[in-house]
């Protein structure tokens, strides 16, 4: 990773666009989702208004509903709407140049989880108030758990925040939101993701993989025997890199060919994200915004 204090000011000025631009994706979004709208409806406007802004989606929106709690995206022709009393996490993503932002709201449509989702926004101003540089990992875990139990509900204990890097949203060391042994600290000059998941005490508090996945990135840049599938590997490399992308996004430059894709997911050239749902089907909220550590301490990004 290189250290943000080496970088111009070019590179910095290029993760302070991405975060603007998110910031205001997030809140837009924030604004319209409604329930009965078609979620293909809210994805396809957030990363429309990424670009339009002048960003790059760093992956697809996430509009995660109930106890799904993170990675579902629309895939292509999803009639699937929010449904009435819901709790909704969208999650977007933007990248200036590699340079990346990340940034999560929940909305909540039933008064039962109002709580709920208002101790994700604590925990995370819990969390950006305590991160400092020469912070231990499993110091900043173990606020995070106590800024959310003390309002009696339960951290979702293997999702975490994570470094990001450039054009890598995952990147080296994560942030746990239970307290946790590691001798790993936060740096000066390191890019992370704090997202606190939240879900109630009756919960298991931890997240399983679901039978759907509808987000993808390069895992191997291996030659493939079918013409089709090289095609269709050059276009993923040469547009998203190691970034995740969406099978909506294939239909959008008209190169989904499905033979070529199943081809590049048994041959390991891509992965599969699963979604992830609360192992015992209880609900989830999540609150997300990035921030570059100075050496006074974090400044947010989003």
């Amino acid at each position: 990773m290189t250290n943000l204090t080496e970088l111009s000011r070019e590179i910095l000025e290029k993760y302070e666009e991405a975060g603007r631009i998110a910031s205001k994706v997030r809140e837009r979004m924030k604004s319209i989702v409604k329930e009965g709208m078609k979620i293909i409806e809210i994805c396809e406007e957030a990363e429309e208004a990424i670009r339009r802004m002048g960003g790059k989606p760093a992956f697809p929106c996430n509009v995660s509903v109930n106890e799904v709690a993170a990675h579902y995206t629309s895939p292509p022709e999803d009639e699937r709407v929010i449904p009435r009393r819901s709790v909704v996490k969208i999650d977007v993503g933007v990248h200036i140049d590699g340079y990346i932002a990340d940034t999560a709201v929940t909305v909540c449509f039933n008064p039962d989880y109002e709580e709920m989702v208002q101790t994700s926004q604590v925990a995370l101003e819990t969390a950006i108030r305590t991160i400092r540089p020469g912070i231990s990992i499993s110091e900043l875990g173990s606020k995070i758990q106590s800024a959310i139990e003390r309002r009696g509900f339960k951290p979702i204990s293997n999702l975490t925040g994570h470094q990001i890097g450039r054009y890598m949203i995952h990147a080296g060391k994560s942030l746990p939101n239970v307290s946790t042994i590691s001798f790993r600290k936060v740096r000066e000059g390191e890019v992370y993701a704090i997202e606190p998941f939240v879900t109630t005490l009756e919960a298991e508090g931890r997240v399983t993989e679901g039978r759907e996945a509808h987000i993808y990135r390069i895992l191997r840049r291996k030659n493939p025997k079918m013409k089709e599938s090289r095609r269709l590997l050059r276009f993923l490399e040469r547009n998203f890199r190691t970034l995740p992308f969406a099978k909506r996004w294939l239909k959008r430059y008209g190169l989904m060919d499905e033979s070529a894709f199943t081809d590049l997911l048994e041959s390991r050239c891509l992965m599969a994200y699963p979604v992830f749902i609360e192992a015992s089907g209880e609900w989830v909220a999540q609150s997300e915004h990035t921030v570059y550590m100075s050496k006074n301490g974090p400044i947010v990004l989003t």
